[in-house]
């Protein structure tokens, strides 16, 4: 596990980055990116969504393009509060203060679940993606983003000793074993020297009726 899949370390981490992170954040996850990925849902104007580790809320910025009925969470308070400062407290987006791996909304809440630049930092992601099936409806889509992993060796023992990095393979694993169907991945990079992300898209399955 990495420094940074430890809860506590996460949220001290990102007291301090939250200060710089839009400024940081678009030299690894670009609007023309956030766009790509959003091109890989059915997004319908009444659909209730929720963004996981939304963060300052660039994902949710997103989203409110397609729907007003937007749902953010993150478990920085400090990071919510500059998601704050762009969105309101209340509106347009219902930002709650929780935990990726304990969802506080009922089964069946949302018709579409995000999450970008969060599940690196879940110490056990696999129930992490069983909570957002979990609250996802059954039959609806669910996207993730995450940090592709590293093709060096020398990169990957960096990786892996600071937060969770995975390739396609691993990420059919993860939503496999937390009960997905349909899933496709997509890597995107702002340029050719830009690090990589891994867009994962799957869908909740529909309920057997037997």
């Amino acid at each position: 596990m990495g420094v940074l899949e430890d809860k506590s370390r996460a949220r001290t981490f990102y007291k301090y980055l939250s200060k710089v992170y839009d400024r940081v954040n678009t030299f690894i996850w670009t609007e023309e990116m956030r766009a790509e990925a959003l091109s890989m849902l059915d997004i319908d104007a009444d659909d209730r969504v929720l963004d996981v580790g939304c963060g300052t809320g660039f994902g949710t910025e997103g989203l409110l393009q397609h729907t007003e009925h937007v749902y953010g969470l993150d478990q920085s308070p400090h990071q919510l509060e500059k998601a704050w400062a762009k969105l309101g407290k209340r509106d347009p987006v219902a930002f709650h203060f929780g935990d990726a791996e304990r969802l506080p909304f009922k089964d069946d809440s949302f018709d579409l679940v995000w999450s970008s630049g969060s599940i690196e930092y879940w110490p056990h992601p696999v129930e992490g993606l069983r909570e957002i099936r979990r609250v996802a409806k059954p039959g609806s889509q669910v996207l993730v983003v995450g940090p592709d992993y590293p093709t060096s060796t020398v990169f990957q023992k960096l990786a892996d000793a600071i937060m969770l990095f995975y390739d396609e393979a691993e990420a059919d694993r993860m939503f496999r074993e937390a009960g997905f169907e349909d899933i496709e991945h997509r890597v995107l990079r702002k340029n050719e020297s830009s690090p990589p992300a891994i867009v994962s898209v799957a869908r909740a399955p529909e309920r057997d009726e037997g």
